[in-house]
């Protein structure tokens, strides 16, 4: 569980709540309807920076642009998203298109090139109408608001349903903190750092390298454990930026509140992940899945993701179907050690298996838990000490649906 006695959730908190951030977004025609496409995220100051990118071998143009801005300094001043296409699988153009709407950005907001970062995210394979999208830049800084935030969120979404940000407050070396995330993704999600981008803010003084260890280090334990439908994106990124601006000592791991600051950390990574599992395309449910008594936390991690990924364990959640015998199975395919003679599987409170054996359970009790929102699934394996959770949805009809006619 998440340390939520370090920290305070805030009420309508967005990315601009930490000190010194502005955000806002526009329609720039990227889009058929009349929703957002572009958006920006604007620091007063340049900020340090750190980033975490899909391991997909077809890694997105935007992807190498902003990696390569990361790199000179450890510094961003801004970050620019449009929605409606991914800039991915465009060539020379599309690597060309990325560095323009840098380009372009750096000179609209007044800040540095090499100090803003590109993100794009939508259909693959379709060259950017770069008419558009410049003359929506050149459009954003009167967007740029310190109430931006929704604004933002709304210009980053395609098929999610809703928008996904929050924000906490603590206290790190006697001055008032705020860490903020916002983030989009509904399909196409099996991070392994889907189309998934996430945004984090801070007004915490800190340093580039000991943010990119902290975001690394949350990542794997968050953005990292979803899984809507096992498709691992050419796209998927999450950059935080920090400000500095709530000032006192610079934090470092030997800082006595970094742990305070690291759940803080681990709780809007978290909370941005679970909300983008929720929305997954066409789902009706969330599945959390907790593995414990493994041989290690990344056998445990990898048996999670089996399970939350096995497409006959989604349908059997979204049919409502106790059926043990799909989760047992992920397990056993997972490719970690297993002691086939100790597994115990609860659905929620109710244990269906105890030491690899079927328990009686009222079948009545389990159809009404299955019927609910959340969906807990627990497995103890009595190997170890591994243990690991992650989240994913149910498959439903609509996903199908959704993505038959993703294009069109």
């Amino acid at each position: 569980m998440l340390d939520t006695v370090s920290f305070t959730v805030v009420p309508e908190g967005t990315v601009t709540t930490p000190k010194g951030f502005r955000a806002g977004g526009l329609h720039c025609g990227l889009k058929k309807t009349e929703r957002f496409d572009l958006g920006a995220i604007v620091c007063d100051v340049p900020a340090a920076a750190a980033g975490v990118y899909t391991l997909n071998a077809f890694q997105a143009a935007p992807l190498r642009v902003t990696q390569e801005s990361i790199a000179q300094g450890g510094k961003l001043q801004a970050m620019i998203v449009n929605s409606g296409n991914a800039n991915a699988c465009t060539g020379q153009q599309g690597e060309d298109d990325a560095y323009a709407m840098r380009a372009a950005s750096a000179r609209a907001l007044g800040v540095a090139e090499h100090q803003v970062g590109v993100t794009s995210t939508g259909v693959i394979g379709e060259l950017l109408p770069m008419g558009k999208v410049l003359a929506g830049i050149e459009q954003l800084p009167q967007r740029i608001k310190l109430d931006g935030g929704e604004d933002f969120c709304q210009a980053i979404l395609t098929t999610d349903l809703v928008q996904k940000m929050t924000c906490v407050r603590l206290v790190v070396g006697g001055k008032e903190v705020h860490i903020a995330g916002a983030a989009k993704g509904s399909g196409m999600i099996h991070p392994n750092m889907a189309t998934m981008l996430g945004f984090m803010t801070t007004d915490a003084p800190i340093e580039s390298e000991y943010l990119q260890q902290l975001l690394s280090r949350i990542t794997d334990n968050t953005f990292n454990m979803i899984t809507v439908d096992g498709d691992t994106s050419t796209n998927d990124m999450v950059v935080v930026m920090a400000s500095g601006l709530a000032g006192g000592e610079t934090l470092t791991p030997e800082h006595p509140d970094w742990e305070a600051f690291a759940a803080g950390f681990q709780y809007v990574g978290e909370y941005l992940a679970k909300a983008i599992a929720r929305d997954g395309e066409g789902a009706t449910k969330l599945i959390e899945t907790t593995v414990i008594g493994a041989e290690s936390d990344e056998a445990a991690r990898k048996i999670v993701k089996s399970i939350i990924g096995s497409s006959l364990v989604k349908s059997a959640v979204y049919g409502a179907d106790a059926n043990w015998g799909r989760i047992i199975a992920a397990v056993g395919y997972s490719g970690q050690p297993v002691n086939v003679n100790t597994v115990d599987i609860r659905l929620g409170d109710i244990a269906v298996l105890e030491q690899s054996r079927p328990v009686k359970f009222d079948e009545e009790a389990a159809l009404a838990y299955l019927k609910t929102d959340t969906i807990q699934i627990h497995v103890n394996l009595h190997m170890g000490t591994g243990k690991a959770t992650g989240w994913g949805c149910d498959l439903t009809y609509d996903y199908v649906r959704i993505n038959a006619a993703y294009r069109t």
